[in-house]
């Protein structure tokens, strides 16, 4: 299931690719993956 994060250098929403659950320092679920276009890291809190 793809999952939608903001992509801070493209400046769009777009698809996750290889997402990882990750959990915060704090204790929050987090999700970690690339943008499929440009390769950056992006990454979205909350259900992961």
């Amino acid at each position: 299931m793809a999952t939608q994060a903001y992509c801070l250098k493209c400046r769009a929403k777009r698809e996750m690719k290889d997402e990882k659950a990750t959990t915060l320092k704090n204790g929050r679920p987090a999700t970690q993956g690339t943008c499929p276009v440009c390769g950056t890291k992006m990454f979205r809190i909350g259900k992961g």
